[in-house]
């Protein structure tokens, strides 16, 4: 099986490039990463270890993309994923997020290669998540939730990337699978405040810098589950065992319930498993495409190919720790 995975660099694309490389013999893997977010080298090093080869080119560039070798399978991981970034880099985040997708597409259409998209949770209704969550203490969300807008627009794009797939695979009858994927962390994710944000608190806590309570009246209390990267890399690994039989489906995947925190309780645990205390700040303003809550339900996703996420939360805070830990130097230079 030759396989190409977009945005083959990032945290997602590489984890999962060395697991299955790991998993699958006789299987070739190319990445396709422009290398344009940093961090981006320092996997790129990771894929080398592994003879895993990264096409410096960018998914918007229809023609080169077109003209590379034929695979039998395509891994979309790649997207420009910060919400916020959405609202200000407009260009960008389409010409990543939804020119990106067509034109992968396309490169399916010619070589008759089935997709795996990785999607987002952050396709749903903000509207409708805020308007529940005033009503109930806990709920959990999966693909019968409103899809209705405003989700953001970078919520709009994997949303739209999802409709191109299900057109694409109609014409061209290529296999797809759709996962609308939470919040994945681990190590190797270099988290930032509006993306990967359980990484963004370990290593601040390993690096004894100060980090801020953001929306919600600064209080910490937004809620999130999380799910490990080991675990999305188990469940991407059977859909390629079994997409001969289990295909053209949509899976909302997560933590779950057992997996959920809120931040006041992250920082708890970073502290227990660092041993170190940083200083909080107050920021009470909260941005209009932030939500205060979500939780999946893993029913579908489970009963299809009787997965469920295994590794809890302390075991993923556990892991990026030990990992910043091994790599102290690489770590405080990234981080300066």
């Amino acid at each position: 099986m030759n396989i190409l995975i977009t945005g083959g660099c990032g945290f997602v694309g590489s984890s999962l490039a060395i697991y299955l490389k790991k998993k699958i013999k006789n299987i070739k893997i190319t990445s396709l990463d422009n290398l344009y977010r940093k961090g981006s080298e320092i996997n790129l090093n990771r894929l080398k270890k592994f003879k895993i080869k990264n096409i410096k080119k960018d998914i918007s560039d229809e023609k080169n993309l077109l003209s590379l070798n034929k695979f039998d399978l395509i891994i979309d991981c790649c997207a420009e994923p910060a919400i916020e970034k959405s609202r200000y880099e407009q260009d960008r985040v389409f010409q990543t997020n939804l020119i990106g997708t067509f034109n992968i597409l396309k490169k399916c259409a010619k070589d008759r290669a089935d997709i795996i998209f990785l999607s987002s949770s952050r396709v749903y209704s903000i509207e409708k998540i805020n308007y529940i969550f005033k009503k109930k203490k806990t709920f959990l969300i999966d693909e019968n939730f409103s899809t209705l807008s405003p989700k953001s627009l970078y919520g709009f794009t994997k949303l739209s990337s999802e409709e191109l797939i299900k057109e694409f695979s109609y014409i061209y009858k290529f296999k797809y699978i759709i996962n609308r994927f939470g919040v994945i962390a681990g190590p190797w994710q270099f988290g930032k405040q509006d993306q990967g944000f359980v990484s963004l608190w370990t290593m601040r806590h390993f690096l004894r810098k100060n980090l801020n309570y953001i929306g919600y009246g600064g209080t910490g209390k937004q809620i999130r589950d999380v799910l490990h990267i080991d675990d999305a890399c188990k469940l991407i690994y059977l859909q390629i065992l079994k997409l001969n039989k289990i295909n053209n489906h949509i899976f909302t995947v997560g933590g779950g319930k057992k997996n959920s925190i809120n931040l006041k309780e992250l920082t708890i645990m970073c502290e227990n498993i660092t041993g170190n205390k940083i200083k909080f700040g107050r920021i009470k303003s909260t941005s209009i495409y932030d939500i205060p809550y979500f939780i999946t339900r893993n029913n579908k996703v489970k009963k299809f190919y009787n997965w469920q996420p295994i590794l809890d939360i302390s075991k993923i805070v556990y892991d990026i720790y030990y990992w910043a830990l091994s790599n102290q130097k690489m770590i405080k230079n990234f981080f300066k």
